[in-house]
């Protein structure tokens, strides 16, 4: 087959891909369309290099054509800032590269802004549209949902990531202390390249090394940490009362309170964690200090303990390492029977959990196949995922397992020392 062949034959098979894929519709706040379609390089043309793949997770239409575009010649999207021409675009701007920077991103509109700090205020420098984000509007809420986060996060100089699929990524420290205080769970969500995503945001390759460099220039700079606000939608009026009947809505109208900081002040509010909410602290142009992880307060922090001391107790039970989505009401009146009276909240807290993602899964399993999210197994989250795995017939995983083991004990007798120092502090303050 020739070359010029070869191409067409390609374009055919897209242009199927992305007619099949707006057939199956998208219902607004519903799970979107899913697409999965890997067109191996054999079965396309002779040579690898020209082979295609698209993953096209819980997408709506416009995702479906950003990964289309972005299969066929890898253009930059509409509304994609000239990458080529970062230094200019500062200078014009009147912005400096390392100065203090803030990630916004809104998921329904699928854009990334940047705002960079001038004259004590933070000014937006660019917008970005987001190639590719997977799942639905909503925050993550299990390892394998496959959803994107929602909230308030910081990157730090660790989480700047130059190997693996994505040579430039920023890890967005998921889950922070809000998310582990509501038992929710996952790891490595990333701001990468490319245009697919399995719980990311994918931005193509030009756009993150922009985003990359000046998350970087604003840390060698001095900048702690670059606080990254994740919100669903533009936190408007209109958008607010568009889906006030979602089971979210409260979860959004808190989040709106650390939106509403930022946008009256333009100077990133001090954020913390406590009763199971996000607590904000304006500050006021000029006084910009350092930007600082999530403080927890007592209340939340009790939690947090007392779930690390529940998951340490379930990978050693039977019975508990069975409590997930799927378990039946007896079981888990069963396991509430055997726990000690401390960690009754840490259970409540986690069968409350469990109980978003099974209506979550209930809720994707009425949609249409062609509207169906692929999830994957959503095992109890409190399970060790690399213990489970490996092969106990080998040195190195028995090995694992024992020094799991060890860590789960030392996390017993930690929450133990700090909850007998709380009950000593409330009897002598009596």
């Amino acid at each position: 087959m020739s070359s010029v062949a070869q191409h067409r034959h390609r374009m055919r098979l897209l242009r199927r891909i992305r007619d099949a894929a707006s057939a199956t519709g998208y219902v607004a706040g519903g799970i979107g369309a899913l697409v999965a379609v890997v067109i191996a390089a054999h079965t396309v043309i002779a040579t690898p290099s020209y082979a295609v793949t698209i993953e096209l997770k819980g997408a709506a239409p416009e995702r479906i054509e950003n990964q289309r575009r972005h299969a066929e010649d890898e253009a930059p999207l509409p509304g994609t800032p000239d990458t080529g021409q970062l230094e200019a675009r500062l200078t014009q701007s009147g912005l400096k590269l390392g100065s203090p920077i803030l990630i916004r991103i809104f998921k329904a509109q699928s854009e990334l802004e940047v705002w960079m700090r001038k004259d004590g205020t933070y000014e937006r420098f660019a917008t970005y549209p987001v190639c590719n984000w997977s799942g639905m509007l909503g925050p993550k809420l299990a390892e394998g949902d496959k959803q994107t986060p929602e909230g308030f996060y910081t990157i730090g100089r660790r989480q700047l990531h130059r190997i693996g699929r994505w040579p430039r990524s920023l890890n967005l420290g998921f889950p922070n202390a809000f998310d582990r205080s509501q038992a929710r769970t996952g790891s490595y969500i990333l701001i990468h390249g490319g245009c697919s995503s399995v719980g990311c945001f994918a931005m193509t390759n030009p756009v993150i090394e922009e985003i990359y460099t000046l998350t970087r220039a604003a840390i060698r700079g001095g900048q702690g940490l670059v606080p990254v606000h994740v919100f669903p939608f533009r936190m408007t009026d209109e958008n607010m009362a568009k889906n006030a009947r979602s089971e979210w809505a409260e979860f959004w109208r808190n989040l709106r309170e650390g939106y509403d900081a930022f946008e009256t002040t333009r100077v990133p509010p001090r954020i913390s964690v406590c009763d199971g909410r996000y607590s904000f602290q304006t500050v006021a142009p000029g006084e910009v200090g350092e930007t600082l992880p999530l403080d927890v307060c007592g209340a939340s922090l009790a939690a947090m303990e007392s779930l690390e001391e529940f998951a340490s107790l379930a990978r050693q039970s039977p019975l508990l390492s069975r409590l997930g989505h799927k378990t039946p009401k007896p079981v888990w009146q069963q396991a509430a029977a055997t726990l000690p009276p401390h960690l009754k909240g840490a259970f409540d807290l986690y069968r409350n959990a469990m109980a978003k993602v099974a209506r979550l899964v209930a809720a994707n399993a009425r949609l249409p196949p062609g509207q169906r999210r692929r999830l994957a197994k959503l095992d109890p989250r409190m399970r060790n995922s690399s213990q489970a795995s490996c092969n106990q017939n080998r040195a190195s995983c028995r090995k694992f397992i024992a020094m799991q083991a060890q860590r789960d004990q030392r996390a017993i007798a930690r929450s133990e020392r700090a909850r007998n120092r709380r009950v000593r502090a409330a009897t002598s303050n009596r």
